[in-house]
């Protein structure tokens, strides 16, 4: 990939989630124990607070989907880890090495998770986000996440303090309610 991927660069987001198209080449995987040195070396640069390997291994055992994202060459370069609760999907990780980040690949991979959730019937997702994490904010509202609380010191930060969380949501209507009053028009 020598350029930003080819996904559209919109605000407008399908009101339904559906599976983006990869590049050609690029691979779409389930996470598994061979993908957690890969995955905890990836957190490990991305992130001042990363989750450890244990936690990454912890939700693999726990049945979570994880979801991994391969280049041409077979390098993994993005992660994400959802957990079904009822009716509701969980955004629990969602990372870009960092080395790759700035080029599309977070609008991907939150597309992915998105139309995943869609796929596995659930039509609302919550995650949690830093205040200070501006990029990922201006994302997710892009792609119609609203803020629907904060979480108190949910994060460490710097020198022993903790760092709010936001907590988003974003619902959709099942397809065949998004397609309805659509036929007969042009």
């Amino acid at each position: 990939m020598s350029a930003a991927y080819p996904l559209e660069d919109r605000s407008d987001w399908p009101a339904v989630p559906a599976m983006p198209p990869l590049p050609e080449g690029w691979g779409l995987g389930r996470m598994s124990a061979l993908d957690l040195e890969a995955v905890a070396g990836i957190e490990a640069r991305a992130y001042s607070h990363p989750w450890t390997r244990g936690n990454f291994e912890n939700s693999v055992k726990a049945g979570h989907l994880g979801l991994t994202l391969r280049d041409p060459a077979g390098t993994l370069v993005a992660y994400a880890v959802l957990m079904p609760v009822v009716d509701e999907m969980h955004l629990l990780n969602i990372t870009v090495e960092p080395r790759r980040q700035r080029l599309g690949l977070g609008r991907l991979m939150l597309a992915i998770v998105l139309a995943t959730s869609h796929a596995h019937r659930i039509r609302t997702m919550l995650l949690e986000v830093r205040p200070s994490n501006t990029g990922a904010i201006a994302l997710y509202q892009a792609a119609g996440f609203a803020e629907i609380g904060r979480r108190k010191g949910y994060y460490p930060a710097e020198g022993r303090m903790r760092e709010d969380a936001l907590v988003l949501r974003r619902s959709w209507p099942e397809a065949a309610a998004a397609n309805e009053g659509s036929e007969g028009r042009a």
